[in-house]
């Protein structure tokens, strides 16, 4: 089997834990796939075809972006904000300027968030998932599972969001799986924001934090001392740790 098939398979792999995550109730789900990213939708309309144009203007902004400062793509560090930055590409910036990392560790929650504001103008509730980070806004309560490799935890435990508490972000970074880019080696570590973009980048940067399960406390604190976040939940091996407005349920 070669390299190829077997990325394809990984893909379809992770889309299939993803989707089972979220509680899709009467909302119609669709999925937009474009290079490297991969959305499934629910909305209480369908619109694939807006979906693909939002994600072809994200894109695009970032592309265009990088094309002309290469160094946001490769750096692992904050890079400063400037004035013609388009404003996915500001987002990004910001959040990472937060968190303490490069700017493409907010790229996949930014996309969500932006395309997930703009299919906003055509319906009235959305959930936008680009491998593993959501951004939704709801009118019914909704349970996010969590999904945490090879720890125990994984299909036990669940997010209950409330509607009043969206739009909201809501990312997930882990050492052990997935494919974004990680120095540690949680199992999961999930931050929930009003911006999407500043929860996936401190999502990666709490995640650079775990290497063991005595490390949780640590990542906690570093949770605490950034304004702007909802709460996080760390996972790793058979512990969790959790701080923030959080309601933590069952997944069944």
């Amino acid at each position: 089997m070669d390299g190829k098939r077997n990325q394809n398979l990984r893909k379809i792999d992770k889309r299939a834990i993803y989707s089972q995550l979220i509680t899709p109730g009467k909302l119609y789900s669709f999925q937009v796939d474009i290079k490297e990213s991969n959305l499934l939708v629910l909305a209480d309309k369908k619109l694939p075809h807006q979906t693909e144009e939002a994600l072809i203007w994200c894109r695009k902004d970032i592309e265009q972006y990088i094309y002309r400062n290469p160094v946001f793509k490769s750096t692992f560090k904050p890079l400063s904000i400037e004035k013609e930055m388009p404003p996915i590409v500001r987002a990004m910036a910001e959040a990472a300027q937060i968190a303490g990392v490069g700017p493409l560790a907010a790229v996949a929650g930014a996309i969500a968030e932006f395309v997930g504001k703009k299919l906003l103008e055509d319906c009235h509730q959305v959930i936008v998932e680009n491998g593993g980070d959501i951004f939704m806004k709801v009118k019914k309560r909704k349970k996010v599972g969590i999904y945490a490799g090879q720890s125990p935890l994984t299909g036990k435990i669940a997010l209950e969001i409330e509607p009043d508490d969206t739009p909201l972000g809501i990312c997930c970074s882990a050492g052990t799986l997935g494919h974004s880019h990680s120095l540690g080696q949680a199992d999961a570590v999930v931050i929930l924001s009003s911006s999407t973009a500043l929860a996936d980048a401190m999502a990666t940067a709490v995640g650079n934090l775990i290497k063991t399960s005595s490390d949780i406390s640590r990542g906690l604190e570093r949770l605490k001392e950034v304004s702007g976040l909802l709460g996080g939940v760390i996972i790793k091996e058979g512990r969790m740790g959790a701080w923030g407005r959080l309601k933590i349920v069952g997944a069944a």
